[in-house]
């Protein structure tokens, strides 16, 4: 596989700067690999395209306001990307991003006085020693963080009290992520109890996302086949309903990319012990053609950025599913009728 595999031009009007109001008035782009007909319609609904028995796995990590502006000494100002999603229980050492070069043994302040020191740098990555207790640093970001929508997104129009509620789902409850799981933001607590009364069920995974999610594919990574790391957890109440659901040749519906990677990492664990434990993990699992994909029968997803691993992983999934068209020309369908890509935009359901 080559990165460029996965490559398109998208008008920059396609580019959705702010989500649908309201949420589930989002299009929906349907594909049906069973019979290769394309169906478009609004996200609420969905539930049309759903079979009554199937099971919904949801990812309920919550985005933090992990973008912060910082001052060095000297009064400089720096941007920093704390990425929250990486840092473990017991650990004092927080990577980020930073906008400008760093120097190991600088100090840079919050607004309120509260110091980071620079301990190490790896390539692009600058790692963090809070010189406060770490506990603090969830309460700092919330004071003082902006929330980390992509920067190919452009200026939002929204202010950040409305980004806050909006690039986040309604079911969000783990706060760890520093981008969002972009297919959960179509629900409505109405649309999920109209699922609920028609029969749907659902389940919960929480895998904390990334920047490296939406990040082009590097060579390296086609080379060693392994991804970013992600944190994630799959409650033992989940992991004994999906092994139930599976058993009984039951739907299962992975709403979103984060979920399927989750499903994917831990789908051997899954079917073989069901709920014994929870599964606590991280993964790095690369998903590319050729895949068999263990647990899900249909995906939501939204329209990825080119040459990523996300688009990687649905082409997998059509393929595993003897899809009879690419995802390049997928794409170029909902480009020409006009769908709106990326975070805020619409959605594709593939059954």
């Amino acid at each position: 596989m080559a990165s460029e595999q996965f490559d398109f031009t998208l008008p920059k009007e396609l580019i959705a700067s702010a989500p649908a109001e309201p949420r589930d008035a989002a299009r929906l782009f349907v594909y049906d690999t069973r019979t290769d007909t394309i169906t478009f319609d609004t996200f609420h609904h969905i539930k049309k395209y759903i079979p009554k028995d199937a099971l919904l796995v949801l990812n309920t990590s919550k985005v933090v306001p992990a973008r912060i502006e910082v001052h060095k000494e000297t009064g400089g100002k720096v941007e920093l990307l704390l990425l929250v999603n990486e840092l473990r229980v017991g650990e004092t050492i927080i990577k980020s991003i930073a906008d400008r070069k760093l120097t190991v043994g600088q100090k840079l302040s919050f607004p309120n006085g509260e110091k980071l020191e620079v301990v190490q740098q790896e390539e692009q990555f600058f790692y963090m020693k809070p010189l406060f207790p770490i506990e603090h640093i969830g309460e700092l970001l919330m004071r003082y963080g902006i929330t980390p929508i992509p920067k190919y997104l452009g200026e939002s129009p929204l202010t950040e009290t409305e980004l806050r509620a909006r690039y986040q789902s309604v079911f969000a409850t783990q706060p760890a992520s520093v981008a969002a799981p972009t297919a959960s933001l179509h629900f409505t607590p109405e649309l999920l109890e109209e699922l609920r009364e028609r029969g749907n069920s659902f389940a919960s995974i929480a895998l904390h996302v990334g920047m490296g999610t939406f990040a082009p594919v590097r060579e390296e990574q086609i080379r060693e086949g392994k991804l970013h790391r992600e944190q994630y957890t799959i409650p033992k109440e989940t992991s004994e309903i999906l092994r139930l659901q599976k058993h009984a040749k039951k739907p299962i519906v992975a709403v979103g990319t984060t979920v399927m990677r989750a499903l994917e990492s831990a789908g051997t664990t899954i079917l073989s012990n069901g709920a014994l434990t929870p599964i606590i993990d991280s993964t790095e699992i690369f998903i590319r053609y050729p895949h068999h994909f263990m647990l899900a029968d249909m995906m939501v997803t939204n329209f990825h950025i080119p040459q990523s691993s996300l688009m990687s992983l649905v082409d997998a999934f059509l393929r595993d599913k003897n899809a009879k068209r690419t995802i390049l020309e997928l794409y170029a369908i909902a480009i020409k009728e006009r769908f709106h890509f990326y975070s805020f935009g619409d959605a594709m359901l593939i059954v």
